[in-house]
Order: structure tokens, then sequence, then C-alpha cells
């Protein structure tokens, strides 16, 4: 074990020992009685008690008296507990080399040192007893090159200002953010103003009424945040003179200042801002309003507890007087907004789908275009940082640029109660609720005087063989079942050209009968080896479905019902 290690555990055995002193002290009295030191050490036995370590604890009745005896007979010595005497399991070599592998590199982690011991010495310590082992040796944290951070405090008013943003509540259903900058001498707030958007312009309205009523700063110092690193920052700071810093990604540490007073806001401000109270602020002039009251009064007037001085007052003594402001010309130039372009043969710029005129001279020059962002009818064109004149608008269809949004959005057009998808949903309802009625379909159900015989075809036998004569061309056939067809449709049936006789036909996609003479015979026996038999119709539902919807089917079989044996009849070796 280390001279570090033993000194550790001595100073937290000499603490617990003066933890147990102050328990006991008032038991040690001589003039309390036996009844008065009991009900004494009752009442300690009761309450909670914070240990060296920070920890409540309770101590028994027995351990109070026990402690009370120890220090009767061997005094202050009696109440320090002994170290324990603890024999490392670890070989004190593998300590050492890890030790070493650690300070080799001390980016080295400790699962690290033990894969590096595995594969060298073929056993390891546990990760957790590397750690511990770090800890009590002093190799845990960062290298030797820790950075310190000094307090920070500028020696006059406006000579630094502190600028950041923070999250606020949620006005009308839209989330609010607060712009500040905080004066780094005094702790004044000298900007301030909440917005519904985290960007340039309502960063602008903070600083722009900051400059106007405290004066210029020489330095600002921002983070690196969108608001913050947007070049119109850039281009007012280069107009007033102000010196422009960023602090560096991760490094917080110097706007602590600002983000102090953020949580002086939470804590004092935005704590009083309920569900209630917050559903009564209408807009957002009067949580500005609400703000800029709070801080005049409550923080500007209260003593800080850095500086001594109330913010307000420490500000106002450390400025010039009298103070030096910007003029109205400059604060308007400074917070112009400036893009450049190159003007094209015809004399014209674009800027966001707006077309100009500029000076025919300036034809191929590089230009700036400088204007309000609010107002993108009027703009200055400048040519090597001086005025040539102004751009004569040809076609303006923004008004404003694309963010510079308003801090109130634009009224809705009125709802004309026309739901279209509404309409298409019901219509599509209607329709697929009409289903086929197949009772009106039953023949069995109604008379025939019911049955619309421009709707429906009558099922008919076909009692005509294959081979018959085809009535002639344009002249119409006769009807064999003594039915009705559908409108448009014949009886006659067109020349057939295929040997095999269609057994399923149906309507005007009937295959032509056989031609004249090429038909079969019927032989001697009688059986039937080419015509058709009249077949006993079935009124089945498929049927009477496809009737209803104008088709006609009319089925035929062959009279013999099953095929001839092969190598018999008139047609021998011919198949059927």
């Amino acid at each position: 074990m280390s001279e570090d290690e033993d000194r550790r555990r001595a100073e937290k055995a000499r603490q617990v020992g003066l933890f147990r002193y102050s328990l006991i002290q008032d038991l040690l009295d001589n003039s309390l009685t036996i009844r008065e030191r009991g009900g004494l050490a009752r009442e300690l036995a009761e309450k909670e008690h914070t240990d060296p370590f920070g920890r409540q604890v309770k101590v028994s009745r027995g351990t109070i008296d026990r402690w009370t005896r120890d220090y009767r007979g061997g005094g202050f010595a009696a109440l320090v507990p002994e170290p324990r005497k603890v024999v490392p399991r670890t070989p004190p070599e593998v300590l050492e080399l890890a030790a070493a592998l650690k300070r080799e590199d001390p980016g080295r982690t400790a699962a690290q040192i033990q894969r590096i011991l595995r594969t060298t010495q073929g056993w390891s310590p546990t990760e957790r007893t590397l750690q511990r082992h770090f800890v009590n040796a002093g190799l845990t944290g960062a290298s030797g090159d820790r950075s310190v951070f000094g307090r920070f405090e500028a020696t006059r008013g406006n000579e630094l200002w502190t600028g950041d943003a923070l999250h606020g509540p949620k006005i009308g259903g839209r989330k609010t953010y607060l712009f500040a900058f905080i004066d780094d001498h005094s702790r004044a707030i000298v900007g301030h103003r909440f917005g519904f958007a985290e960007d340039t312009v309502r960063l602008a309205a903070a600083l722009r009424p900051a400059l106007s009523a405290r004066g210029v700063p020489e330095s600002i110092y921002v983070d690196n945040g969108s608001a913050f690193v947007d070049t119109w920052l850039l281009r007012a700071c280069a107009s007033l003179a102000i010196r422009l810093t960023h602090s560096k990604p991760g490094r917080p540490q110097g706007r602590g200042k600002v983000e102090r007073f953020f949580r002086t806001v939470r804590d004092q401000f935005l704590v009083e801002l309920d569900e209630e109270r917050v559903g009564q602020i209408e807009h957002l002039t009067e949580l500005n309003r609400l703000f800029t009251a709070w801080v005049e009064t409550v923080y500007h007037r209260t003593v800080h507890s850095e500086t001594g001085q109330p913010p307000i007052e420490r500000w106002l003594s450390s400025i010039p007087r009298p103070l030096p402001l910007p003029s109205t010309a400059d604060l308007r130039e400074a917070f112009l907004w400036s893009e450049f372009r190159t003007v094209t043969k015809t004399a014209t710029v674009s800027l966001h789908g707006n077309s100009y005129g500029v000076d025919p001279s300036l034809a191929g020059a590089r230009i700036e275009l400088v204007f309000d962002p609010f107002d993108l009818r009027d703009i200055e064109v400048r040519a090597s940082g001086k005025t040539v004149g102004k751009a004569l608008p040809h076609h303006v269809g923004r008004h404003a640029h694309p963010k510079a949004s308003p801090e109130t959005p634009a009224e809705s057009a009125p709802s004309t109660g026309i739901d279209y998808l509404k309409i298409l949903d019901e219509a599509h309802t209607a329709n697929t609720a009409k289903g086929i009625n197949y009772s009106s379909l039953m023949n069995d159900s109604r008379s025939g005087s019911e049955a619309d015989p421009s709707r429906r075809a009558v099922l008919r036998p076909r009692t005509r063989p294959v081979h018959a004569h085809a009535p002639r061309a344009g002249r119409p056939g006769p009807d064999p079942g003594g039915g009705l067809l559908p409108p448009g449709r014949t009886g006659r049936r067109p020349p057939r050209h295929s040997r095999r006789p269609h057994r399923f036909a149906r309507g005007p996609f009937r295959r032509p009968a056989r031609p004249a003479g090429r038909g079969r015979r019927i032989s001697r026996t009688g059986r039937c080896s080419g015509g058709v038999l009249p077949l006993p119709q079935e009124d089945s539902l498929i049927d009477r479905v496809q009737g209803y919807y104008g088709f006609t089917r009319v089925t035929t079989t062959p009279a013999c019902d099953r095929r001839r044996p092969a190598g018999s009849g008139p047609h021998r070796g011919r198949r059927p």
C-alpha cells in the first residue's frame, strides 16, 4: 500500500473520530445524573445525523454508550477506528506495470490496459481493480496540460457585452425565445427581447434598441448559433466599429455571466408564468412588457452577490458622461442588409425572385445591393464602396427578405366549408353499398310479365344441327327457341370452319357453323356422329345473372354422349 493511501485512510479515520466525539460530547459532562444522561442519549439515538461523508445516519443507544465508555477509558484515540488490514491479492508487479502503461499513454483506458496485460502476461486483474488502482495512484483525469479558467471581468462599462438566447414559454401555442445582452462589468442587461423565432431578425430587434439607449460597446461576445454567425451581424459590427468575437465550440465557460442571468430568469421570472398565467397573455408585446418591468424593478435594483452593487448603479458609475450614442443614420446603415450581384448584359439584376434595372454602364460589373429586409422595393446600388444610384424595380413578387418573417403570421383566408375529399368518400361509399339484388333474378319468384324483355335474354336450347346450312348474308335467321334475344343480336350463325363443334357458344362470339357437306353423318346403327340434340336447360343462378346483364348462353351437347372406340364407324383410324 502506498504512503498516499495510508495518509488518506488515516485522515478519514480521524474525521470519523471527530464525528463520534461531537455526538457524545454532551454526555461527558460529570454534572449530569444517570437519568439525565440516559434521556439525552435516547434523544441522540432518535435523531438523524450527518456523517463526515455527507450521509444521513442514525446511531443506536448501545453504540452511543459504547463510544462514551471508550472515550472515558482511552480518550480521543479510542474513538478513532483502526485502519483495516488489507492484504492486496493482486501481485504488486502487475499493478506497477499497469500504472507504467497508463503513464506512458494517459489516453489508454482500463479496458485497453487489461487487454494489453492479457496479451503480454497471460493474465490481468479486473477492469474495476485497475480503475481503483489508477485513482489511488492519481493517474485519472485529464493529461498534464489541463485547462485552467481564471475569473475575468471587464474594467469598465460598455467594454464587453455578452449575448445569448434562452428558450421561453409558449404564447398562443407558439414557442418564444429570449435574446439578451449583458454588460460584463456591471451585469446590467443592456438589451433584451422575446420573439417567436431564434433568427437574425429577432436578434436585431434586441440589439438595435440596446445600441440606441446604452451606447456602442467595444466588443460583443456571442456563441456559434445560427443567428449569431449570420453575415448581417458582422456587417452591423463593422459599421459601428465593434469587435465581434465567437466562443470556441464546446467551450461555453466564457459566457458564464449571461448563463447565470438566464438561471435567475428561470428562477424568478419564468417560474411565475404558470399555464394559467401564460394563457392570459394574448400577445408577445405583453410578455416583453412584463419582462421589462421585472428587469428594471427587480434585477437592476437588487444588489449583485459578486459585485456588491445593483447592476444599473454600477453601470451608470462606470460609463463616461455624457454617454456617446450612435446617430439614427448610423444605426440605420448598420442594420441594413446587403448582397452582391453581377449585372447582366441587359443592365438588370435579380434578388430573391425580383428583377431590378440599374445603370447600363454597370453591365458585367459586380455590385452591392443594400436594402431593408422588410422592404425590397427600395434598394441602393453600390459599386467599389460608392453609391451609384437606386435600383429600379421591374418585377417585384416578394416585398420582404425570406429571412424577415413577420412576428404575427398572416391571417388565413375564410373557409368555404367545402370538404372535397369527404364528398368523394360519401359518393364512393354510396356506390359500393349497392349490391346485386339476387332475389330479383330468380324466375321462380316473379311472373313472366315482370321480366324486362329488353334487359333479359331467354335461355333457349339449341336444336339446329351443326351441319345445317347457314342463312344468307344480310337476312336475319330465325330464333329456334322462340324466345327473345338481346337487342342487336340475331339468330343467324356465320359459317363454321372448325371441324370440331363448339360446345358452349355465346351471342355474337359463337363460332361459325360447319360448311354444308362437311359435317359428320349418322351411322347405320343410328348413332349420331356430328349432330346435336336439345339439352334441357336448368335456370341456374349464373345463367340468370348473365341473362339479366344481356348475355346469351346457348348450351349444346353432342347426341352421342360417349366417344366411339377407335377403329370403328365410317371414319376408321381418325380421331373424332
